[in-house]
């Protein structure tokens, strides 16, 4: 007969074989956590080739015609860029100094834009909020350019207490000085009278010429327009260094 005292030596060794095979399970090579494979960010996403994007286009009912992209520098074309910026996804940057506008993407990317400058694109600078956002919108011309070009008279805008809204201007189109679209900055809940906005003046991008605010290519600031929501931030600065 097996005595109890043998019953529980036997269980007691089976036991502690047990015990250090779990110990010695836990420390093989087989049950450590694989190595984590170190974060690649995605490919560099691709845009359109500028004869497409260029292109001539119908928006809003207004013809756009085709922009020729050939006498553009081509570093003034749409095109996804390393972000020279820092700035958090969904900022906008424009660089004064020279002559671009970023939308800033994940993963230390962006969109930017080759713009033209008025004296009015030199005026502004430091942060805000772009506050509202208008397709086609109208142009009123500001009573000091009137005053400077009399054939603007015809433009001149008046203020309506009762309906609160501006009357007078040129109506929308692709000659109008604001071109296809217009985003509106505002500094402390206040308009900054600065904007950026469609152009037909193509050849203006990349310059610095008498009048406006930062412009861009009509078919840019429409791709401009679907990427920046309203209350989005805008930083405007000279300061950057491009490599």
């Amino acid at each position: 007969m097996i005595s109890r005292r043998s019953l529980l030596t036997a269980a007691t060794a089976t036991i502690a074989t047990a015990a250090l095979a779990g110990c010695s399970e836990t420390t093989s090579g087989e049950s450590r956590p694989a190595a984590r494979t170190p974060f690649a960010p995605p490919p560099m996403p691709e845009l359109a080739p500028p004869a497409l994007m260029y292109a001539a286009m119908t928006d809003g009912g207004h013809n756009i015609p085709a922009v020729p992209y050939q006498k553009i520098d081509s570093r003034y074309h749409r095109q996804i860029v390393a972000d020279p910026t820092g700035e958090r996804p969904g900022t906008v940057v424009v660089d004064t100094g020279n002559h671009f506008l970023y939308v800033v993407l994940p993963f230390r990317r962006a969109v930017r834009y080759g713009v033209g400058l008025g004296r009015q694109g030199f005026e502004w600078s430091g942060e805000g909020v772009i506050e509202w956002k208008q397709p086609w919108p109208r142009w009123h011309p500001p009573a000091e350019m009137i005053e400077r070009q009399p054939n603007l008279k015809k433009y001149a805008t008046t203020y309506d207490p009762k309906t609160k809204q501006w009357l007078g201007g040129m109506e929308p189109g692709v000659n109008n000085p604001l071109g296809a679209r217009a985003l509106y900055i505002y500094q402390n809940g206040k308009d900054t009278l600065y904007r950026l906005h469609g152009s037909p003046e193509w050849w203006s991008i990349g310059k610095s010429v008498s009048s406006g605010c930062v412009r861009l290519i009509n078919q840019d600031v429409i791709d401009l327009y679907e990427r920046v929501a309203a209350k989005s931030p805008i930083i405007v600065t000279s300061g950057l260094r491009i490599t």
